[in-house]
């Protein structure tokens, strides 16, 4: 791509919080019409560079050129006035509100000086939403109705709405499945085809690689790495950068002979209508079995209705031989289940809490007497479960919300640990987890296994299941379509079977 004129020029950029330096001289860079993705593991600084570009966060010092003209971006309006929109990885749309509604938010069409209401909001939305490729989606539909996939694009017509010349996307595929990503990625070469630049972030190397032009890397609050080829610096290269050493794409090898003994979770016959058809399962000690489908599919329903916050149609599910009471999330817990959810901030973590209180709450039967809570005994506990699984700061008292997100999860899986579960449900385990966290989330996983814990993994991305399972179940539309070990299965095989939906012989 020939070079465009330079957009954005952020220039020695510095940030602190109390205790913390976020941004350390960070310099990026970027161009009318191109990709520029940002990399970096959780806590590099990522986050806080596109909330100053975003006018969130003010630089302490440092210097913002836009089209070549010094700034300063003292809020959120500001940035959208020059043209600079943010799409956080968590929406911030209103549930309740309607497309058009959430569109011309803070910016609502007048007419003399008067707000206009109804058809004129609705008409504009629609036009944006005919230039995203996505005149399906009713401008008079509340929010809260749509599809993650469609809730981002209604959170792209609302940056179109200003006439946006740079979007910030953050972990925009991260809800998505491949038809959705494809779309999303046709979306962006029409965005900047018309001269419209995004600087893109991802944990998915293989997109940056598909969509970027240029890659800029930042570890420990530092640019280590600004403008590089997206396309052709290798990997192995960029990985380095991001994390001071060399990670190999390998995961944890399987043991050489399969898992004996009884199975500890028996699944017959479970289903709910309208998610799921009836399914039969059995996870012996020591097994990782893993769930393959698109969005939609019934993965993550399974997982929750064997946990049991969803109560099952028909069917039941055993621990050990002992089926659990439907619909009961306690006494799952109490046969030995643990759920590590897909969305670990909002259905896991208490955010305001400390990290020893989020892996001591679903045992803190251990610590009460009397109605007190023995603090010196489950600090104790909550130290040694997380010193176990390497999560770092080795310090329990910090908040949790001040974690990476890999340290996070092992955090939701030191509780389960603490609270000695039989049986493990992992819904996305590495959503949203830098690619350094990732090898060691995998490492953690077969190791509990090869303690014993029986598996349960489901995972939008087919190589992190053929990765880590012992054995594979293929969902397409709520059932079953194929199943064999995962070393009899590559990408490819699984993608066909999930588009295609062929019943296995």
């Amino acid at each position: 791509m020939a070079p465009q004129p330079t957009l954005l020029s952020m220039s020695g950029i510095t940030k602190s919080f109390p205790g913390v330096r976020a941004l350390d001289g960070v310099d990026l860079d970027v161009q009318a019409g191109e990709v520029h993705c940002l990399l970096g593991q959780n806590g590099a600084g990522k986050s806080t560079l596109i909330k100053v570009l975003a006018g969130a966060h003010q630089p302490d010092t440092g210097t913002i050129r836009w089209r070549g003209e010094a700034v300063t971006l003292r809020s959120p309006i500001a940035a959208m006035r020059l043209g600079i929109a943010t799409i956080y990885q968590e929406l911030d749309l209103v549930e309740h509100l309607s497309v058009a509604e959430n569109v011309h938010l803070g910016h609502e069409p007048t007419t003399a000086g008067f707000v206009v209401r109804g058809k004129a909001a609705r008409a504009s939305t629609a036009a944006l939403l005919r230039r995203l490729g996505h005149s399906e989606i009713d401008p008079a539909r509340l929010v809260g109705e749509l599809s993650a996939a469609q809730q981002q694009i209604v959170s792209m017509a609302r940056a179109l709405s200003h006439d946006v010349r740079l979007i910030v996307m953050d972990e925009p595929s991260a809800a998505l499945d491949p038809d959705e990503v494809d779309n999303l990625f046709r979306i962006v070469g029409d965005l900047t085809a018309d001269g419209v630049a995004v600087v893109y972030i991802s944990h998915r190397l293989e997109e940056i690689r598909r969509i970027g032009d240029r890659v800029t890397v930042l570890k420990d609050g530092r640019a280590v790495a600004v403008g590089l080829p997206a396309k052709t610096t290798p990997t192995r290269e960029v990985v380095a950068l991001m994390t001071g050493r060399n990670v190999e794409y390998v995961f944890p090898e399987r043991p050489s002979q399969a898992p004996g003994g009884a199975p500890v979770l028996e699944v017959q016959g479970l289903s709910r209508d309208g998610e799921f058809e009836p399914l039969d399962l059995s996870i012996r000690p020591g097994e990782i079995v893993g769930l393959a489908g698109l969005v939609g599919s019934g993965r993550s329903e399974i997982l929750e209705t064997i946990y049991g916050a969803r109560k099952a149609s028909a069917g039941h599910v055993s621990v050990g031989g002992r089926p659990l009471r439907p619909g009961s999330v306690r006494a799952a817990v109490r046969a030995g289940l643990g759920l590590a959810p897909e969305e670990r901030k909002a259905q896991a973590l208490l955010m305001l809490e400390s990290v020893t209180r989020n892996v001591s709450v679903s045992s803190m039967s251990r610590f009460s007497r009397a109605g007190w809570i023995d603090r010196g005994a489950e600090l104790g506990a909550a130290r040694a479960a997380t010193r176990e699984l390497s999560l770092r700061p080795d310090n329990p008292n910090v908040p949790i919300r001040t974690l990476s997100g890999g340290n996070q999860q092992k955090a939701v899986l030191a509780r389960w640990l603490l609270r000695g579960c039989r049986v493990l449900l992992l819904d996305e385990p590495t959503r949203g987890v830098d690619v350094g966290a990732r090898a060691e989330l995998y490492a953690v996983v077969r190791r509990l296994a090869d303690e014993g814990l029986a598996v349960l993994l489901v995972s939008s991305e087919v190589p992190e299941v053929l990765g880590l399972a012992d054995r594979v179940l293929v969902l397409r539309e709520g059932r079953v379509v194929h199943a064999a070990p995962a070393r009899d299965l590559d990408e490819h095989r699984v993608l066909d079977l999930v588009m295609e939906g062929s019943p296995a012989s």
